[in-house]
């Protein structure tokens, strides 16, 4: 893992090795929901979908199901976890203690040029939200993330938050099927008013409400 990354569902991956392309197109599936929380698929099935071999498979699959975002249900079948009452409520904990601190980072850090950046990644976030693009909307809401905490120069922590989106970025998505995008909150341009105003505190306390709306949605939409 190379920590939370920038989204771009159509990033070049010429010069990268098969395994690699093959990790990243299965990670954006698992993280945007392609792949839904219990669905079953096989090893056999994923080498046919995405006509490559077996062995750049089984790689991606190894590390996928090291970060979390995968489960081996035995009978050379894999699935997306379910998130249970437990897990979102140890998701909501560790999010809580992480975003809000590099969010408060990347306050510290941010130039006119970064937060130009993150409020045109917003607009087409909001855009989203007013067509009802669900997949456009998961991407820009990652990427959002991805580019703030980017910010924040603290890989370490960054890499174990990019682990956490993996968890609930499948059961995100199975709750914006259900609610759409018009009901789902965010406190983005709080944050990005924080950034302005250089407040630590303030875009801290920001993404605290927004993880703990966003979570409190994905628990709701689950129940």
């Amino acid at each position: 893992m190379t920590g939370f990354v920038s989204p771009d569902l159509d990033r070049g991956t010429a010069g990268l090795p098969t395994h690699e392309v093959v990790y990243r197109q299965l990670r954006d599936q698992v993280l945007f929901g392609e792949l839904e929380p219990g669905q079953p698929v096989t090893i056999k099935g994923l080498t046919d979908a995405l006509g490559v071999g077996m062995t750049p498979v089984r790689e991606a699959l190894r590390r996928l199901t090291a970060e979390g975002a995968l489960a081996f249900l035995g009978n050379r079948r894999i699935a997306v976890p379910v998130l249970d009452v437990a897990a979102i409520n140890q998701l909501t904990i560790a999010r809580k203690a992480l975003e809000p601190e590099l969010a408060a980072r990347a306050a510290r850090h941010a130039r006119s040029d970064d937060i130009a950046r993150l409020t045109e990644t917003d607009l087409r976030l909001d855009r989203a939200i007013q067509r009802g693009d669900v997949g456009r909307y998961l991407v820009e809401n990652h990427r959002f993330h991805a580019d703030l905490y980017a910010l924040a120069q603290a890989p370490i922590l960054t890499e174990m938050v990019d682990r956490l989106w993996l968890r609930f970025g499948p059961s995100l998505r199975v709750v914006c099927g259900q609610v759409g995008t018009r009901n789902l909150p965010d406190r983005h341009k709080d944050v990005l008013d924080g950034l302005a105003a250089k407040d630590e505190a303030r875009a801290a306390s920001a993404m605290e409400a927004d993880v703990v709306q966003g979570m409190e949605q994905i628990r709701n939409g689950l129940s």
